[in-house]
């Protein structure tokens, strides 16, 4: 029979649903069956690696990093949140949030009660830096400060200090362009999105008027793509700032690059050393604002002010780089640069967490060690996302690694791999979390929440505007 689908979800599933970013974001799960012959089967994630398995599972036989990692001004992202939609409302799928498994319930448990176990729960940490003053006040994981203007609760009071005149993002991949736009896009362009009213506020009081975006690489090594550096480019109040010397010789190693990297790099080059139309010259003159792309340059430390209580600046380390292709690596040349700054964010990338002592993790890598999705000597444990291959990729490439974990789980039902007879399922589960008194939540409860955002939402002329307290959204929903 055709599995039927039962979904747990923490709170960040319904409250926050797309950033793998907190411990309840990991901690959802879809499970599949109420028929006692009806293979169970229980997907552990809110985001779209969770959503994407589960849909694919569903055809074949509330969604965290679109609603807290996608940019408020890029809503055409969100639309999928329309797909995912029509899975949970299906038949087969049933949606349970305010469960941390790990927490509340141990993967064991789960995989005593499922004849097979998804985990989809994504990364939810940041790479740290590792370097001196990485603690001071300005200093923020990129992450964090997303989760901050997308209202991600556990960021609601993160509080960051704008009064400074320059700020340093760490790392070039589109999250580092995300936040460069949404600290220099006027507020005023941003007040008909989601984003939350408190980072608005506080944007429209930042007194940044300078981001540089550093990188320990070079132009070629750059892991942002077109769309969000055209973006930047063309944005209004803005100019660009790039050094023409980093691009010498970079014309003609581009020509044998594939076609995407090729068309990057050209409007990159253009950008550098063209000299703008007469048009395109005025408007960067009346800009206010400026942002710039510093490369070979790796942080070394974080400068404190005078006082000790504020960073004031970073230290750089100048590289170089050495081998080729993808060995390609950068070394400090022994030279040091420091760059005065009162904000840093560090974009270095993400990280999973173990999420269960019974599943093996490669704290290394960031990932459960598998082969094609089947976690390593645990049959009927299975894992798709960023947790199955790391921190790479967009949604779309989340899509095509979700199903591809489906479509071995799938031929593993078939072939006979997974365990026979009946299994209990959701029954079993959601006794015991209710023995352990935890409540979980429905997905007509995540959207009864939905329809209060966007309520409030119209009110200001928004989409939306996102309930930041979990202890408020369950008084809404009456507990």
């Amino acid at each position: 029979m055709a599995p039927r689908c039962w979904r747990w979800w923490p709170w960040s599933s319904w409250t926050r649903t797309w950033l793998p970013s907190s411990r309840s974001t990991q901690n959802f799960g879809q499970h599949f069956s109420t028929q006692e012959q009806t293979p169970q089967i229980c997907v552990v994630g809110s985001g779209p690696a969770g959503f994407y398995t589960a849909q694919h599972l569903l055809k074949l036989v509330p969604f965290g990093l679109v609603r807290f990692g996608v940019a408020p001004d890029h809503p055409e992202v969100k639309n999928v949140i329309n797909t995912f939609t029509q899975t949970a409302r299906s038949d087969r799928c049933a949606f349970h949030g305010n469960v941390e498994v790990g927490r509340d319930v141990t993967v064991q448990e789960l995989r005593d009660a499922y004849h097979a176990v998804v985990l989809s729960y994504g990364a939810e940490d940041h790479q740290a830096l590792d370097i001196p003053g990485e603690d001071l006040p300005g200093v923020f994981s990129a992450r964090a400060f997303v989760g901050w203007y997308n209202g991600l609760p556990e960021n609601r009071e993160l509080a960051p200090d704008l009064s400074c005149d320059t700020a340093v993002i760490l790392g070039q991949g589109n999250v580092a362009l995300d936040v460069a736009r949404i600290l220099l896009t006027p507020p005023e362009h941003l007040e008909k999105t989601d984003i939350t009213e408190a980072a608005l506020g506080a944007l429209r009081h930042s007194r940044v008027k300078t981001v540089w975006i550093v990188g320990r690489r070079g132009p070629l090594q750059v892991a942002f793509t077109i769309k969000e550096l055209r973006e930047m480019i063309q944005l209004p109040g803005t100019r660009p700032m790039l050094d023409p010397a980093d691009f010498l010789g970079l014309q003609d190693r581009i020509k044998e690059a594939a076609r995407p990297r090729k068309r990057l790099m050209e409007l990159l080059l253009r950008t550098a050393t063209e000299k703008p139309g007469v048009e395109e010259a005025a408007r960067q003159a009346s800009a206010s604002r400026a942002w710039g792309l510093r490369f070979f340059r790796s942080p070394q430390q974080v400068l404190p002010s005078p006082d000790g209580r504020q960073a004031a600046g970073i230290r750089l380390a100048v590289t170089r780089l050495e081998g080729v292709g993808e060995a390609t690596r950068a070394v400090p040349t022994g030279d040091t640069e420091d760059l005065p700054c009162g904000l840093v964010l560090s974009s270095i990338g993400y990280k999973s967490r173990p999420i269960d002592p019974s599943v093996p993790f490669d704290p290394k890598l960031g990932v459960v060690p598998n082969v094609e999705g089947r976690v390593v000597d645990v049959p009927g444990l299975y894992c798709s996302g960023w947790v199955k291959r790391g921190p790479t990729g967009v949604i779309t490439t989340t899509m095509t690694d979700s199903f591809l974990t489906s479509q071995i789980l799938l031929q593993d039902l078939k072939a006979g791999h997974l365990p026979s007879g009946p299994r209990p399922g959701s029954a079993a589960i959601k006794r015991l979390l209710g023995s352990r008194g935890v409540w979980s939540v429905s997905f007509s409860d995540w959207e009864k929440l939905d329809a209060e955002e966007v309520s409030r939402g119209q009110a200001l002329g928004k989409p939306r505007e996102k309930l930041l307290d979990p202890q408020e959204m369950l008084q809404l929903l009456g507990h």
